[in-house]
This record gives C-alpha cells, structure tokens and sequence, in this order.
C-alpha cells in the first residue's frame, strides 16, 4: 500500500452531532453518510475548541485553541495553516467552498481555492487587511452571472410572517444556485477536470456553508420531515430562569439581532420549533446528497483508491433547545460534532469510538496520514483510537480524560469575560469568568443537560475539582504553547 493516500476532508457548517442517521438518529435521510459511517469510524466524543466558525476553523488548521492562535472571533486574521506543511511536503492542495479564513483572498497553503463565504453577509475585507472592500465570492459571481444576488437578511425579514418563520424560508432561486448544491457542484467540477495522472497526492477539503441559517433548503427536501414526528427537548421556564446571566443575555441578543435571518422566539409554539427542526435536516439531507455525488466522482475517476476520507462539521446548533438557537454556548448541541474517518485499506471500519476527542486532532491525524511531523501542536494525532489502539508512538494515552473549549465576548457573546468548558466522561462545567457563575451538568444523569448543579451544595467539590482542572489547563496550554509561530521559526 503506498504510503502517502489522497486526504479528503469535508466540513459543514452548524451540524449537530446527531443529525446522521447511522449515528442514532434515525428520523433522518442520509444514506450517503450512513453508508460511510458503517465503512468507517464515527467518535461519538468529538468537541471543538471553541462553538464559532473561524476560532473553530483556525485551532483545527493550526492545533492550537483560540487563545493561543489568536484567532478568538470571527474575522481575525489567520496565522500559518499546517496545510503549508502539506504542500511544501509535495501534497496538491485544493480548498472548494466554505474555509472561513482570513484573510478570505490570501491561500492559506492551498494551490487553489474556490471560495463561497457565508450564505448570508457578502463579506468586506476587514480594516486591518490594509484594503478594506466588499468581497465578491465564486459564489456571489455564478449568482451575478444569472441575473441575481445573494438573498440577504433584509430579503428575508421582509416576508410578511419572517418573526413567526424562526429562520425558515424556502429557496426561491434556481436549486443548481443553492450554495450547497452550488459547492457539490464546484467539487464535481475540480475533480472530473483533475489531471488523468496527478504526481502529487491530493488534500482537497471540501467546505458546505449549510446546514447553518437562515435554514433554506429546497421546498421538495422539507415535505418528509414536516410529516414526521421529530422529537424535540422541552425548553421550561425553570431552566431559563436557571441560567447564568452570560447565557440569558445572549439570548436577549438574538431576540435582538434576529442572526442569520432567524427571528427567534425561545417560547415558540411545538409547530414552530418543529418546522425550524424539518428545515435544518432537509439541508442535511441535501448536503448528504452532495457527498454521495462526490465520493462517486472521485471513485471514478480513481482518487478515492488509497485515500482517506474524512466528514466533520465545525460546531453545532441549538436549534432552540435551552432556549437558544445557533451556536456560542457550550451545551453539546453546539459543542458536539459528528466526525467520520474512512479509509478501508488503512483500519477496520463499522464502529464507534467513544472515546474523548477534540477537533482540531483531525489536524496531526491528516499530518501523520502524510508523513510530515506536526509541528509543535496542542492537539495530537487520532491515528491509535483508529487503529485500535489507545497509546501514541510516546506510551502516552490517544483518548483525552477531558476536553475543553472557548469563546471570548464578540458581537452576540457579551456579558462575560471569557467562556471556558472542561468536560470529563461524566462532567461538564462552564465557568462564565468574569461573573463568578457557570454551569455544571452530570451527563450520566442529565444528558440534555437541564439540571444545572452548579449551586448544588452535594456537588461542590465535583465543581471546585473540575475548575482546578480548567485552572491548570489554561496555565500551561498558554505558558507551553504561547507564540507557537516563533518557535516554528527557530
């Protein structure tokens, strides 16, 4: 077997861990990803480091969290990717769709990259870019070429019933102009013009700007779900009265700000928060679609023979569980992520490892697939839990005893100093620092997490243990990793 396989990764945006159902969720049409889940490994762990798209996005192609990379919120700039690391190691780098890098026009170590940003907001250079202008993405360029632009919060608000919609509109341009179907379609494209023999192994990471809102799919794909009983958490004034002031007034935001078209309603009515659920999974089944098409045209045309294909998404979406919608918190439904690895010549695929895991370990994974040494990274390689094994070549354990995430006050986040997570297989807390409140969930007990203990005087010293925990984490992850960028340089 040749050492060096084709790597294809595949990330959505806003996808909930469950939303696949091979993974236990079978209200749901994916029989593309269902197939690759039974071929392949599914981590039923999988945590970001931080539930917003470009600190997301940078601490995966960077192995180090957000306060460390410097990419906090969305829209700073980027530091060196490993995907240099790939390229100067003679992989053929392609980018096609949703990358959330910044600069948006600079390569990131890529050959080749087309772009489609955000559904909604065409993006304007940020000032500190040095050329601050409204930027056209592939995307906004095919809609232009057809006589039309990119729907836009306004458009959208301006339909008679957008406040009782909570986000929900149909498609109304030509469905071949979907951003999703839009992507699938640049993909297909690249890979039937690739070259008949590539000399070079290919990584080509596939970015979907859905299922993120506004929750858009076309009208045909929305029909199965709004017939189907699709269950969905209660969200009880007890647990909103109960929560940190950090997370109230975030909601308070998005009554406010009505983000990407969605005008929520945290009491909605059950037909409400259903149809809001049948729109968000009709644009899974749509991206599902897209990736069937996908790993066929790679089959045929050979790419997919010695490769690794990995299907990952970079945070979640409340979708008004708790009482919230989108991301920024760090309940499971946007910290938890689906992450499929397959690759049938290299380990045994058909089952799940539930084993602890952060995001940004697909980074050191995809190096190692590659025979480059990550460069001095926070996250570590998950090639042993795929192998079967849990010892890293150094003897030390491949599975995590907690995982952590971040995210610093931005535009929605506000009223906090800083959100952290630490997580054990049993524990969850979340300090909101700053405002000495947080959460505390037992999951063994509490799974949809609605009983917070964090007052509970029977668990304080499960609270003070966890907070030593994040305590020391932070410590050293700054005082070992800070300036990871000038080292590399040495």
């Amino acid at each position: 077997m040749p050492d060096r396989p084709n790597i294809i990764l595949i990330i959505t945006d806003q996808q909930r861990y469950e939303t696949i159902r091979a993974l236990g969720f079978p209200h749901l049409d994916t029989p593309h990803l269902d197939r690759l889940a039974a071929e392949g490994v599914s981590f039923s762990g999988c945590h970001v480091t931080s539930p917003s798209c470009c600190p997301s996005r940078a601490s995966l192609f960077t192995g180090h969290f957000p306060h460390n990379n410097g990419v906090q919120r969305n829209n700073d700039p980027w530091p060196r990717t490993w995907t240099e690391d790939l390229r100067e190691a003679g992989y053929y780098c392609v980018n096609v769709g949703k990358m959330h890098a910044d600069p948006y026009t600079k390569m990131h170590g890529f050959h080749e990259r087309f772009i489609v940003e955000n559904k909604q907001r065409r993006l304007a250079e940020p000032l500190w870019s040095g050329n601050p202008h409204v930027f056209d993405d592939d995307w906004d360029k095919a809609l232009a070429a057809h006589g039309y632009a990119r729907p836009e919060k306004p458009d959208y608000l301006a339909w008679p019933d957008a406040r009782e919609r909570q986000g929900c509109f149909e498609w109304k341009l030509p469905e071949e102009l979907h951003p999703d179907v839009f992507v699938g379609e640049l993909a297909l494209r690249w890979i039937e013009k690739a070259p008949e023999s590539m000399d070079e192994p290919l990584f080509l990471q596939v970015g979907f700007p859905g299922p993120h809102g506004p929750y858009d799919p076309i009208e045909r794909y929305v029909e199965p779900y709004l017939e189907r009983d699709l269950p969905i958490l209660p969200v009880t004034d007890e647990e909103l009265e109960g929560q940190p002031w950090t997370i109230r007034s975030l909601r308070e935001r998005f009554e406010e700000r009505c983000p990407d078209s969605v005008a929520f309603d945290p009491r909605a009515t059950d037909e409400q928060r259903k149809r809001q659920r049948a729109y968000y999974l009709a644009n899974v089944t749509m991206i599902d679609e897209q990736v069937g098409r996908i790993r066929a045209a790679l089959e045929k045309r050979g790419l997919l023979e010695n490769s690794v294909l990995l299907f990952t998404s970079d945070h979640g979406d409340c979708l008004g569980d708790h009482g919230l919608v989108e991301k920024w918190s760090m309940y499971d439904s946007s910290v938890r992520v689906p992450l499929i690895a397959w690759a049938p010549e290299r380990f045994a695929g058909g089952r799940t490892e539930d084993a602890l895991a952060h995001w940004f370990d697909i980074g050191p994974s995809i190096l190692e697939w590659a025979g480059v040494e990550p460069r001095n990274m926070e996250a570590r390689s998950l090639l042993p839990l795929l192998e079967g094994d849990d010892a890293t070549r150094e003897g030390e354990r491949a599975s995590r005893s907690y995982v952590f995430s971040e995210a610093a006050p931005d535009f929605m986040l506000q009223n906090v100093g800083y959100l952290y997570m630490v997580r054990n297989p049993r524990y969850k807390l979340v300090d909101c620092r700053g405002t000495g409140e947080g959460q505390l969930f037992d999951l063994d007990q509490d799974p949809d997490e609605t009983q917070d203990l964090w007052s509970d005087p029977e668990h304080a010293e499960t609270r003070d243990r966890l907070q030593r925990v994040l305590d020391n984490w932070l410590a050293s992850s700054i005082s070992e990793h800070a300036g990871w960028w000038l080292k590399d340089e040495k």
